[in-house]
């Protein structure tokens, strides 16, 4: 036993100051994309690149392999005999130890920095390509990144589609077997809702696109994060391009929005939205830092936590009774004579758009499908990277029926792919369906939560969410966590019996229809 305690504690120091070289290239990432100046990108990748290329090399070197033999079956990844005397969460923190080890030493140090470079300057020259609206600035980089992304497939290897090996990074576990049936599956679900929805007299959000100070919106955006239980004591709020969290310790988490003048929603719900994510990284248990205990357990239940504040709370009626007379107070010309039912209907129009991060609930997840299926046949290398703003085109007209004009709107709206993100896009959806499975849940375990909202009061939700969810860090699988927290697996009946509930209450039919 003291040999088994001795040898964990000496895993956990080294994995301590591989977290740090990974959280200072981190740090630069964020500064990248707030603050940096626009000059400083060549040497930024550069910097990036060493520090990410230092944090593999120590985290796969053979000091690292043998501290972990000392207590994982290699045959197994689980724990051996000499890890008997360990508790249940040391066994789990060496067996997702193990699964990250065994993934990253299948990857060159050399791939690693050349990776890490490219996607470093391809995010820079993304954001000078969309802000000219030229896909041809962008497509280059977006060969170079894509072509690394196969070569990482080799590297790791597969047993079903090539796609599993870069899915398996965002969500472990997750195939393409499992999920092409899924998604059909809500995708059917979701389309004959949208039908009853085209059929149904259409609310009015023109309220929602008048001029709205940016300052305020923002000033308005920090109120419902205070309300939400984010510390800004251990976090900020900036703005960028496209809105993020990013997370370097429990005590240093930060969120970012954008903000039009005319456009209330966007920097409203992405506020809200990376809220959700800041809370989960708040969240995590700060004595587990540095080990995957002290992580998220996957992009999907990540992502379920900015869709259920986004969403199940933040465009809900319960939500609004409280925060629409504290937003008219911010801006009294616009909304000082809107009520609730016309507010929260506005809110949740349902009218196929072309930018995903600004979608209804309803279209919201044709746009990942979009996007699934584009980069689905890039990796299976079924179509050439420069096809790709026709292929979009193609796909968003399939999907949701309407075409952008400009590939600003279409194919270079994302970031993503910029940062090698490929396999990452299906989270989103997954984090749909565990978000109504969970707040499902919530309801039924806090007495009074909808009051509670109606309210103001958003913080026995926070506190649910940290004990269910946060402080588990990466101890379950997301089916075990899932199934501890509900007793169910993961369907998408849920997520669409909420839809049709909601949507149909504002359009006017039933959710049976």
């Amino acid at each position: 036993m003291p040999d088994s305690t001795h040898n964990l504690t000496a895993l956990k120091s080294r994995l301590l100051e591989i977290r740090h070289l990974k959280d200072a290239a981190a740090l630069l990432s964020w500064d990248q994309e707030t603050y940096m100046p626009a000059g400083g990108g060549q040497t930024r990748a550069e910097q990036i690149a060493t520090l990410q290329t230092l944090a593999h090399a120590k985290f796969v070197s053979p000091e690292t392999e043998d501290l972990l033999l000392h207590h994982i079956d290699p045959a197994t990844g689980l724990a051996n005999a000499d890890a008997d005397g360990l508790d249940d969460a040391s066994k789990a923190l060496l067996r997702e130890t193990w699964r990250d080890f065994s993934r990253a030493k299948k990857l060159p140090s050399d791939f690693v920095n050349r990776l890490e470079r490219e996607c470093s300057l391809a995010q820079q020259v993304w954001a000078e390509a969309r802000r000219r609206n030229d896909f041809m600035h962008f497509l280059p980089n977006l060969q170079n990144v894509i072509a690394l992304k196969v070569e990482e497939v080799g590297h790791v290897g597969y047993d079903g589609s090539p796609y599993d090996a870069l899915l398996d990074t965002y969500e472990p576990g997750a195939t393409l077997a499992q999920l092409q049936p899924l998604f059909a599956s809500l995708r059917h679900g979701l389309l004959e809702l949208l039908r009853h929805v085209r059929e149904a007299a259409q609310p009015d959000d023109r309220i929602l696109f008048q001029a709205y100070e940016e300052q305020q919106q923002i000033a308005f955006g920090k109120l419902v994060l205070h309300g939400m239980g984010y510390d800004f004591n251990r976090g900020r709020l900036d703005l960028s391009a496209h809105p993020f969290t990013t997370a370097f310790h429990p005590t240093d988490v930060r969120v970012t929005t954008r903000v039009f003048e005319k456009d209330l929603p966007s920097c409203l719900f992405s506020c809200i939205h990376e809220g959700g994510h800041g809370l989960y990284d708040q969240g995590l248990p700060q004595e587990h830092y540095g080990t995957p205990l002290g992580e998220s357990l996957s992009l999907g239940i990540h992502e379920s936590q900015s869709r259920l504040w986004e969403n199940n709370v933040g465009r809900s009626k319960a939500f609004w009774t409280h925060f629409l007379p504290l937003l008219r107070q911010y801006f009294p010309a616009q909304l000082g004579t809107v009520s609730l039912d016309a507010f929260h209907a506005a809110l949740n129009k349902v009218n196929p758009s072309l930018i995903r991060v600004e979608a209804d609930e309803v279209t919201y997840n044709l746009h990942i499908m979009v996007r699934f299926d584009i980069e689905l046949a890039l990796i299976e290398q079924r179509v050439p990277v420069k096809d790709l703003p026709g292929l979009w085109r193609e796909k968003m007209q399939e999907y949701l029926g309407i075409v952008p004009e400009r590939d600003a709107d279409g194919v270079l709206q994302d970031v993503h792919w910029s940062l090698g993100a490929l396999g990452y896009f299906p989270t989103y959806t997954l984090g749909n369906l565990y978000a109504s499975m969970f707040f499902q849940q919530a309801l039924q375990d806090i007495p009074g939560l909808e009051i509670e909202i109606q309210r103001g009061h958003l913080l026995s939700l926070k506190a649910w969410l940290n004990h269910n969810i946060h402080q588990c860090g990466r101890q379950y699988s997301a089916t075990d966590l899932l199934h501890r927290i509900t007793g169910q697996t993961l369907s998408v009946e849920p997520f669409l019996l909420y839809l049709r509930t909601k949507i149909g209450d504002i359009y006017g039919f039933t959710s049976t229809q």
